[in-house]
């Protein structure tokens, strides 16, 4: 984690990290103002804080309410060494809870990782840089070693050099990557998350059966995830990018719709038309660029090779967006690594997709055969001794594709987890299965999994599948556990070199009567395609580029932005506007409008219900307010600060609308229940002297908005390094 400090008067502090800030003063007696624990005592409380919450987890996970146990830390000071203190941690716990559950309660703060890491003992490096934003090594604790080579299969290089040249890419580009978290809960599992440390929004999970391999996992994933923009998909650029001369990358091509708002001739070919446009309803305002609002400048459309004829067909980078998310792009040592891995990407979300909605029985995977590969033998033999029960299931549907499956059960719980994982390699293919399935999880964190069920239409409607690509969080159907299978296990092998593999996954496309598209970036210094399967790799559904389309946010970002600059009229639009569009209340405008706002803000949490409720406020429109208010308080999960807050104004509003009734005679009293502070603010908002409560002003330059800035930073970085590359091209 990246900790900026700024120093402020006397001897105060402010630490900026994430989205927070945290102030640190000293006492009074140190010469400070006593406004803040000092830093020191911040160090204290957080390892009485990491104690209490793995007490908190462990407790939530069976079911126990913490109402009654109690925490505190002492610490005791060595008198000859000051710097020598033991940290005593004392539970008060109630008699009815059980010896085991003592025992575990306390077993739990043993995990606690400011215990682990003081234990440990950090090392400290300390260095002059001449300039902090410009000195971006990445901070990652897994070096190579000169002398190792550790080649496994499906990399063309050796893993100690993949990770030396992704982290030298990304140093270059002038990005700190750090890692947030490591997870290795059974034997050959490994997982991790690494983001940019000044801009956590920019992030990746690696997996692998080595650390060194679920780092290569991580930083690859991030190249490709930098490559193709998916970090900023949806999101505003800012008024700079937007207006310089290319958006997304130097070979983009803009095209004007036709005179009707026809589709532009210069985009798709008849292949793709006839999927996205069967019915001619397609317009050409569906498909302008979300991330810069351009519609003057046209549709933006990035080039992509056609694999059955090398034909250059344009695709509009609206309909990626908005269609297939993360699904078929990946980076390699080698472009055929790349191409393996994304082609291996394709199938394993596509089968996984016709398992889960068909309700597909598998067969399961012979003992016979997983006793070839100890490694993923042992490692679902330490889940099952943790109490897990493994399925292990054949997923290529009878030797078709390269997909295997590992599926968890949670007897504590009920839940299930289908893991799928795809490559050439049936053994590759297994191990992906199984760290797929524990990527970033801990044995706590597996008490959270859905249900199966044998209600068809919930394993069929379309965000099911979107869960289960997000992160495999969907609904599985009852029928997949059935004894009798709808296929015979059949041992497939599809491997052979990575170029070999390649050419036979874009086989079975071919054969499938499906026409691949891609696209190869290798301006960032490592080759990366973007493949695309229409009719086939898409994760959202066709008629979201008509429905539910991101780029509805040009219609109502501008006017967000710039809320308290607009008149009554203005607002009167605004609000009839999002009546009328029958946009979910409920969706927050952080995904709206593509700004990301801090989410510890009113902003952070703003919802299109919420947004609504305070224009009209503003607008004196009471009856509205209050009919939002009640719909608010009964749906809505906001802070409880927030949530006062509209109780407060749902009071005042019933009071201001009665005849009977008069404000004054019930202000004392509501101020008593709500506070002083807040009654003059909800007073202020209903009489109209107080517009946007909460809502800080900002403007289509994004004033004030850190996050969003430090994003668009990062995407800067990507912008001028396209530029350059395009230069020495």
């Amino acid at each position: 984690m990246q900790i900026n400090v700024n120093f402020l008067e006397n001897l105060r502090l402010e630490a900026k990290f994430d989205d927070f800030t945290v102030i640190a003063d000293q006492p009074i007696r140190y010469k400070g103002d006593g406004s803040a624990p000092s830093p020191f005592d911040y160090f204290l409380a957080s390892s009485a804080l990491c104690a209490a919450y793995f007490v908190r987890v462990y407790c939530l996970s069976r079911n126990i309410s913490t109402d009654n146990i109690r925490i505190s830390q002492n610490n005791i000071v060595d008198p000859e060494n000051r710097y020598n203190q033991i940290f005593k941690i004392q539970v008060e716990l109630p008699e009815d809870i059980s010896e085991k559950d003592r025992e575990g309660i306390l077993r739990s703060i043993d995990r606690c990782t400011v215990k682990k890491v003081v234990q440990t003992g950090p090392e400290f490096q300390i260095e002059s840089v001449e300039n902090l934003d410009e000195d971006a090594q990445a901070l990652l604790m897994v070096k190579p070693e000169a002398e190792s080579a550790t080649f496994i299969a499906g990399k063309d290089l050796p893993l100690e050099q993949t990770i030396a040249n992704m982290s030298a890419i990304l140093a270059d580009l002038g990005m700190k990557i750090e890692i947030a978290s490591w997870r290795n809960i059974v034997p050959h599992v490994w997982s991790l998350h690494v983001r940019d440390a000044a801009s956590p929004m920019c992030f990746t999970n690696g997996k692998g059966a080595t650390k060194e391999s679920a780092l290569c996992s991580a930083l690859g994933e991030f190249i490709e995830r930098l490559s193709c923009n998916f970090f900023y998909n949806d999101q505003f650029f800012g008024e700079e990018i937007a207006n310089s001369e290319f958006v997304h990358y130097p070979n983009e091509k803009w095209f004007l719709p036709g005179p009707n708002n026809e589709l532009p001739a210069e985009i798709l070919d008849a292949h793709c038309l006839a999927i996205y446009n069967p019915d001619g309803e397609l317009q050409g305002n569906h498909l302008i660029d979300t991330n810069s609002g351009r519609a003057d400048r046209g549709v933006c459309s990035l080039p992509f090779v056609r694999q059955s004829d090398g034909e250059v067909v344009y695709f509009p980078s609206n309909l990626i967006e908005n269609l297939f998310l993360s699904n078929g792009m990946s980076a390699g040592n080698t472009l055929v690594e790349a191409q393996v891995q994304c082609l291996s990407e394709i199938f394993e979300r596509a089968v996984k997709k016709q398992i889960i909605e068909e309700e597909i029985t598998l067969p399961d995977v012979p003992a016979e055969v997983l006793a070839n590969y100890p490694n993923v033998l042992e490692g679902i033999k330490a889940l099952e001794a943790q109490g897990f029960p493994v399925l292990v299931k054949d997923a290529s549907l009878g030797g078709q594709f390269p997909v295997a499956c590992v599926t968890l059960m949670n007897p504590r719980t009920g839940g299930v987890f289908a893991s799928f994982g795809a490559h050439p390699s049936f053994e590759i293919a297994l191990e992906r299965s199984l760290t797929e399935l524990l990527q970033g999880r801990s044995f706590e964190g597996l008490n959270d999994l859905p249900l199966p069920t044998f209600n068809s239409m919930a394993v069929s409607e379309p965000n099911n599948f979107v869960e289960h690509f997000i992160d495999s969080s969907g609904v599985v159907s009852w029928r997949f556990f059935s004894a009798s299978a709808d296929y015979e296990f059949v041992p497939w092998d599809f491997s052979g070199t990575n170029a070999e593999e390649a050419e036979t996954l874009f086989a079975i496309l071919h054969e499938m009567g499906l026409e691949a598209y891609m696209a190869v970036h290798e301006d960032l210094g490592a080759p990366v395609c973007r493949i695309l399967v229409p009719s086939y790799s898409e994760v959202y559904p066709v008629e979201d580029l008509i429905w539910d389309n991101t780029n509805v946010a040009l219609e109502y970002r501008e006017d967000i932005l710039n809320l308290h600059r607009l008149s009554d009229k203005q607002l009167a639009d605004l609000v009839a506007r999002l009546e009328e569009s029958q946009l979910d209340n409920y969706t927050d405008i952080i995904t709206f409008i593509g700004v990301e706002f801090d989410e510890n803000t009113v902003w952070g949490q703003l919802t299109i219900l919420e947004l609504k409720l305070l224009v009209y406020l503003a607008l004196g429109e009471h009856e509205e307010a209050l009919d939002l208010v009640e719909q608010f308080l009964q749906y809505n999960d906001n802070t409880v600060a927030r949530v006062l807050f509209y109780r407060a104004i749902q009071a005042v509003l019933e009071i201001t609308l009665a005849d009977d009734l008069e404000l004054n005679d019930y202000t004392h009293n509501l101020s008593r229940m709500y506070g002083e502070e807040t009654m003059q603010a909800v007073i202020g908002s209903v009489q109209g002297s107080v517009r946007f409560h909460g809502l800080t002003p900002t403007n289509m330059q994004l004033e004030g908005l850190e996050k969003h800035q430090r994003l668009i930073e990062s995407y800067k970085k990507l912008h001028a390094a396209r530029a350059m590359a395009a230069k020495r091209s």
